[in-house]
Parts: structure tokens; C-alpha cells; sequence
């Protein structure tokens, strides 16, 4: 009993790492697809995934971009596998919301 508890323990703090990794390389690749663009100033601020998104090979992720106050959310469709794939694409699927801030300061 302590051997499969142990192992199941080994499993869960290896997918959690998965999880924590394949964000931040999809982050990377939404920054590097940014840049490419032109949009080196627009900053990448928060990444969302399905749980089973890094065991997949296509995900729906949810991008939080801001750029001089104003925030974006859009919506991205993955193909591939960032981390064990090379052919990887990302196409925007949605704009799910956009927030602009305004200042009426000096």
C-alpha cells in the first residue's frame, strides 16, 4: 500500500511540473508569435489551459494580453505539441473580452 502511494505521489508531482512547464513554453510561443508580428510591446500576462491540455496534441487556451493600460483576452486553438512536436501552431480562435484603460492624469 505504501509502495502504490509513493508511486502515485512520484505521478501526481511529475504532471504537476508538466502542467507548470507547458505554460510557460506556451507563453513563450504566443510572445515569440507576437514578436514575429511586430507586436513586441504587447505583453503576455496570464496563460489558461485545460488540465489535460499538456498530454494532448490540440488545446483551447485562453491568452490575457496588455499593451499601455488596455487588456485583451483572446481565445488561441494549439495544434501540436509545444513540448515534444516541432510542426506547433497557434491560430486566434476569439476575443473574448477587452478592457481599455483611460487616464485623465498630468
Amino acid at each position: 500500500m505504501g509502495k502504490l502511494f509513493s508511486l502515485l505521489v512520484l505521478l501526481g508531482l511529475g504532471y504537476a511540473g508538466l502542467y507548470f512547464y507547458y505554460g510557460v513554453v506556451i507563453e513563450k510561443e504566443v510572445e515569440q508569435q507576437l514578436e514575429a508580428r511586430g507586436l513586441s510591446s504587447v505583453s503576455v500576462d496570464d496563460v489558461e489551459y485545460d488540465w489535460l491540455a499538456p498530454v494532448s496534441d490540440s488545446a483551447n487556451i485562453a491568452v490575457t494580453l496588455s499593451y499601455r493600460g488596455s487588456q485583451a483576452a483572446v481565445n488561441v486553438q494549439l495544434q501540436g505539441h509545444p513540448l515534444w512536436s516541432d510542426d506547433v501552431t497557434l491560430q486566434l480562435d476569439s476575443l473574448q473580452a477587452l478592457r481599455l484603460g483611460l487616464s485623465f492624469g498630468q
